[in-house]
């Protein structure tokens, strides 16, 4: 695990030295370690390690025995052993016992095609010197992020945006227009866009290759789309029941402590109990719970974890938090590189702040919602069909009545409304309409609206990934999308941000691309049955964990930040989003915002993630665009408290 960057001229001028060495400073984070560079006339890569396999001799850049091949890798190769096992018999001398370094001697065997060979979550770079060409890649998940940016004649890219802000051709700091409005509509930036002009996000199971002054990006992986409809249930859940023990196991591998974030949940669950059975020493497991009020109870999931925690005999830690969300926010915001609506990177963060104290690799749940149909927004199609039951006239009366429900995620009762308007405000249309509607944040007309100046042009990230997902039945199309939209743009890049932050490193065993493979051929109704969500996974799980976790609702891994919002944190969401403040951005209309602010404290709307996207992108931009330091605008926000 650690953070690469690099730049090569496509002009063959000499690379700057102090250019590299002022992008490895600012991500220092992700690699407290070591640090490496390797400069060859018109290319120089460069990276900042957090040491977890071969100790001593995993130092990077890492080149072959010629040293006409480098190459630099964050993240892991799971199958490093076996890879290395194959390429010694074919001749290949390794030097090291890093698993980065089978990268260069499977390029060597393999020619571009090396990739497929990899299974892991990396991101690397790798020199060819005699060839003069530099490629650039992601894992099939995009589990690890690749931004790059062409500017000034050089190609450039770093695991994170603000190490290519320090860049002359990039310190301007301009917000892409495009970019902005997707932020709105989903709460997050879809790649290929960053927030920021001129700066790009490499798409997962994507290679760039820049050569002779040609820069060109290539897809090498995709899950399949073709449903298997021959195997039995029985068949689906044993191999499920086999490709979860397996995967968990590989990414056990580590030189160094290694722990599990468990919040009671099935995914977390699941990969705490495949870890007791591999390891002969109790598994560390650490939560993360809320406490006080009402909305924070509901947040609270530590009696859960307690009871997993208790089954497995783990080395059980938790912290029980109320955070300070007003300091919390300009730090991790800096560390997010591009504003978010999601609150679980605050979650993220402070289990992750917390686990650093004993370990440096954590193992999550995250994915297997996506996997296996875990959201209630999965359930669109077999509502539907119930609802469509219904006399039309109950049906009119029903939508009409929907709309003017109270909603609040933070009461049970007001959750299932809020799902309730969603759901009958989009009943009629198509299935990709349908889906876009249950997972974005402001309507596209609405983000329209809001902005003072839409942009030209607009990018609807899940209406193109609809385009894509031709084949399977319905359930796997809307899967299909979120692989190639929230899973990596927003969970998996708030993941990454935030243990990176903390210098830990987390992999995510139920995104294996293995066991992504056998999900996108299992049919719909062996992922859900007659409403039972994540129906094979529980099957599979059936006799490992107990019924009552098996049978759990599922809770969101955020925090009750609309409560806050009404409450303590009312005061900060006046000031940063007042009309004063709106004005000098010059953004957003501050009188469509005050109409937001007001619908969400009258429960009229639940108006948490469109309030919190725009309360995000002001306090991102008082430091991306304005450069003030995180510490100078917490100190702001802490006056306008006050």
């Amino acid at each position: 695990m650690c953070g690469i960057y690099g730049i090569i001229a496509l002009d063959g001028q000499i690379i700057d030295p102090t250019l590299i060495r002022k992008m490895g400073v600012v991500i220092a984070h992700r690699g407290p370690d070591d640090e490496g560079v390797y400069a060859d006339g018109p290319c120089a890569i460069g990276m900042r390690r957090l040491s977890i396999i071969d100790l001593a001799g995993g130092h990077q850049p890492i080149g072959n025995a010629d040293r006409t091949l480098w190459v630099v890798c964050n993240g892991e190769i799971y199958n490093f052993r076996e890879l290395r096992t194959e390429l010694a018999k074919k001749g290949h001398d390794f030097q090291t016992g890093s698993d980065s370094e089978v990268l260069i001697h499977a390029y060597a065997e393999y020619g571009d095609d090396f990739v497929i060979h990899l299974n892991g979550m990396f991101g690397f770079a790798l020199w060819d010197s005699r060839r003069r060409r530099l490629l650039v890649g992601r894992d099939r998940l995009g589990i690890k992020p690749i931004y790059y940016a062409i500017c000034d004649n050089t190609f450039a890219f770093a695991s994170e945006a603000k190490a290519l802000l320090t860049l002359p051709g990039l310190q301007q700091r301009k917000v892409d227009e495009t970019a902005l409005q997707s932020y709105l509509e989903l709460g997050y930036v879809p790649a290929p866009y960053s927030i920021f002009r001129g700066i790009r996000k490499l798409p997962p199971a994507s290679v760039v290759t820049v050569q002779d002054q040609d820069v060109r990006v290539r897809s090498y992986w995709a899950p399949p789309q073709e449903i298997d409809n021959k195997p039995t249930e029985r068949d689906w859940v044993e191999q499920v029941r086999f490709q979860l023990a397996r995967s968990v196991e590989m990414q056990m591998v580590s030189d160094v402590p290694i722990g599990a974030f468990l919040s009671g949940g099935i995914d977390s669950s699941a990969v705490v109990a495949f870890m007791a059975k591999s390891s002969a020493q109790p598994i560390r497991t650490y939560s993360i719970g809320f406490g006080g009020s009402r909305a924070d109870d509901y947040y609270n999931e530590l009696p859960y974890a307690r009871q997993i925690a208790k089954i497995f005999r783990t080395d059980h830690r938790e912290i029980l938090v109320r955070p300070d969300v007003v300091a919390l926010l300009p730090h991790l915001l800096w560390h997010m590189d591009e504003p978010i609506a999601d609150t679980a990177f605050i979650t993220t963060y402070l289990v992750s702040e917390f686990a650093r104290k004993d370990v440096k690799v954590i193992l999550s749940g995250v994915g297997g919602d996506e996997l296996f149909g875990g959201y209630r927004r999965y359930l669109g199609d077999h509502l539907l069909g119930r609802f469509n039951r219904l006399p039309l006239p109950l049906r009119w009366a029903a939508v009409r009545a929907a709309s003017v429900l109270p909603a609040d995620r933070h009461s049970p009762m007001l959750n299932l409304f809020r799902y309730a308007k969603g759901f009958l405000a989009s009943a009629n249309q198509p299935l990709d309409q349908r889906y876009d509607s249950y997972v974005r944040v402001f309507a596209p007309d609405a983000a329209r609206d809001l902005l003072l100046e839409p942009p030209a042009t607009a990018y609807h990230a899940v209406a193109e990934a609809f385009k894509h997902s031709a084949g399977g039945d319905a359930l796997n199309r809307m899967l299909v999308v979120d692989l190639q939209t929230q899973l990596p743009d927003d969970l998996l890049l708030l993941t990454d941000k935030m243990t990176m932050a903390t210098s830990v490193e987390c992999r995510v065993p139920l995104l294996d691309h293995d066991l992504v493979e056998l999900t996108a051929r299992m049919p719909e109704a062996i992922k859900i049955r007659g409403g039972r969500l994540k129906h094979v996974m529980r099957q599979a799980l059936d006799g490992l964990l107990p019924r009552e976790i098996l049978e759990r609702k599922k809770r969101g891994f955020g925090t009750p930040m609309g409560a806050w919002l009404k409450g303590e944190l009312a005061p900060l969401l006046r000031s940063v989003l007042s009309p004063a403040s709106l004005s000098a951005r010059g953004c957003f209309r501050p009188e469509a915002v005050a109409r937001l602010i007001s619908a969400h404290e009258r429960n009229q709307i639940d108006g948490t993630d469109p309030l919190l996207a725009l309360l995000n992108f002001e306090i991102w931009a008082r430091m991306y665009l304005d450069r003030r330091p995180p510490s100078d605008v917490t100190d702001e926000l802490k006056a306008a408290m006050a």
